[in-house]
């Protein structure tokens, strides 16, 4: 069997168990978030923090639960780090430094996981269950719970309350991440991935020195990073380290659980607004550029330039033997297409034009499926511009689901999609101008500049991903790229929620004949049409400056 041939079935084989998982899955979660029973388990954990999860919330005052538990969160993660040197279970490592405690606090909160240390020689087990594997949980949940408000303003009127934000955080995380992952982790284990708190061990001698490796509860953590998709690794070289990722099926199963959650959502909002052909419709879209981009990726990568290309039957360099260049092409698009991060090969290494595909990913406001909520939010919103576009076509007063949008929902909407590109090209921009950040730029050039726009665009669309060329360990870099994927995270959610909380104010609007019908195949192809125009004219020259000018030069 053929490399091409081998990375199309991995392809198929992919979609077919996304394709079973979409609708039991997709309505689970609508019925985990329209039910007013609470579990026991749920009503002990409200007692602790003490709220009361039958009380509706305004969307303000929804924000206020999702800042102040985000606070928290990364003031412990920050102190957990600052202390490790006395906790036990540090493995003999040091406290980080300050620069880096923030960065890494901020990122695994904010459910980027980027990561500027190595895992294996920073972090002791402390640090990693009791902080890194919990943000893992609730970050993802403060997304999905997000998403779920913004649906439910489009499902409800006449009324400014949007649900419980406690609520849908802890039913998120006990009735869907937590047996999810506890599933995933069972699989993983039993397919050689690595669950223990063993210290660390010397296994040989390796370029004149000691070769070490320490162990760790790796499956459980590897199972939330991709379920959740965070994809903060237990180890600097992630999931192309056997420990977490040691078959190609582990690898395949991987890219499952990254994308079940995203695409399943849109069901989720079907069934949540009375009509699965809406899901269906979002579906569709996210999907059409998923396949797209692995498409295009696979190409660039077996395209062959040359008697070593040929030999290896692609572009090998950076990638793992065990997986392959189109397995490590389906991984690479779809973490950047979400906002997990994860990576099994090296995206500094891909060809001019893949690592460009990488970036763009990200850039498009990982939507496709995008993150664990994020997505969902995110694309609703390109689909709020795209109807008003369509409005301006005909002359019409633009309409989604019933409900009108006006001037200030356009407005935020328009907001939301400004905050990303502004912080991604500001920052990278000043990053290039001042004369320390790049002396971190292991390559000059387009390759160079790469490295840095990947970096913002990574940490502001809140992936996590790297392309790993650039020593991001610095205070410059550890601190203006914790600045990107606070404000990346939060400024958008108070956009989305502002939304939501007009949408559900509104009286709906029935259907007409010139109606837009936004589950046709026409709605589809105009939104997946803005997706890539306004992306592209937003980000057009910085990416001519790097991937496309190397991608040409090569």
């Amino acid at each position: 069997m053929g490399p091409v041939l081998a990375g199309v079935l991995q392809l198929l084989a992919l979609i077919g168990a996304l394709a079973l998982a979409y609708i039991p899955l997709g309505t689970y979660m609508a019925k985990v978030y329209s039910s007013d029973k609470h579990w026991r388990v749920e009503k002990w954990t409200y007692r602790a923090i003490g709220a009361n999860p039958d009380t509706e919330m305004t969307w303000t005052a929804y924000l206020r639960g999702v800042l102040a538990f985000s606070v928290v969160g990364v003031l412990f993660l920050y102190l957990l780090q600052r202390l490790q040197g006395v906790l036990p279970g540090s493995l003999g490592f040091d406290s980080v430094n300050p620069a880096q405690s923030f960065n890494t606090a901020v990122s695994f909160v904010t459910n980027t996981n980027w990561q500027s240390y190595y895992g294996e020689q920073t972090m002791g087990h402390v640090v990693q269950t009791a902080g890194l594997a919990v943000q893992n949980f609730v970050s993802a949940a403060v997304g999905i719970a997000v998403a779920v408000a913004l649906v439910r303003g489009f499902a409800r009127s006449r009324t400014g309350e949007l649900g419980n934000f406690w609520a849908d955080l802890v039913r998120g995380t006990i009735r869907i991440l937590v047996p999810g992952a506890a599933i995933a982790a069972i699989v993983l284990v039993a397919c050689g991935v690595i669950q223990n708190f063993s210290g660390i061990h010397e296994v040989g001698q390796f370029m004149g020195g000691a070769q070490q490796w320490n162990g760790g509860a790796v499956a459980s953590q590897e199972a939330i990073k991709e379920f959740g998709t965070n994809g903060g690794g237990y180890f600097n070289a992630n999931s192309a380290h056997p420990f977490e990722n040691p078959t190609p099926f582990t690898n395949l199963f991987e890219i499952f659980l990254l994308l079940v959650i995203p695409f399943a959502l849109t069901r989720t909002f079907g069934v949540m607004v009375g009509s699965v052909k809406q899901g269906y419709a979002i579906l569709a879209t996210m999907a059409t550029i998923w396949v797209g981009f692995v498409a295009l990726m696979m190409w660039t990568e077996f395209a062959h330039h040359g008697p070593a290309l040929q030999l290896a039957g692609g572009a090998m360099e950076g990638k793992e033997t065990r997986f392959g260049v189109g397995a490590s092409s389906i991984f690479a698009v779809s973490t950047t297409l979400t906002s997990t991060g994860a990576v099994d090969s090296f995206h500094s290494s891909f060809t001019g034009l893949g690592g460009g595909i990488t970036i763009l990913g990200m850039q498009l406001g990982e939507i496709a499926p995008g993150g664990t909520g994020s997505g969902l939010y995110g694309m609703l919103i390109m689909a709020v511009i795209a109807v008003f576009i369509a409005g301006l076509m005909v002359g019409r007063t633009p309409e989604y689901l019933g409900k009108k949008i006006g001037t200030r929902e356009i407005k935020l909407a328009a907001c939301y999609i400004l905050i990303t590109p502004a912080l991604v090209l500001v920052l990278a921009a000043i990053s290039m101008a001042l004369p320390t950040p790049p002396h971190s730029m292991l390559n000059s050039g387009a390759h160079g500049f790469s490295e840095v726009l990947y970096a913002f665009t990574s940490a502001a669309n809140n992936n996590g991903s790297a392309f790993a060329g650039l020593n991001a360990n610095t205070d410059w870099y550890n601190t203006m790229l914790g600045v990107a994927m606070l404000l990346g995270r939060f400024l958008p959610m108070v956009f989305v929620l502002a939304l939501a909380g007009s949408l559900a104010e509104q009286r709906p609007v029935p259907e007409t004949a010139g109606t837009l019908r936004t589950n046709k195949p026409l709605f589809v192809g105009l939104l997946v049409g803005a997706i890539l125009i306004i992306t592209g004219l937003t980000y057009f020259p910085a990416l001519a400056l790097g991937p496309l000018a190397e991608g040409l030069a090569s």
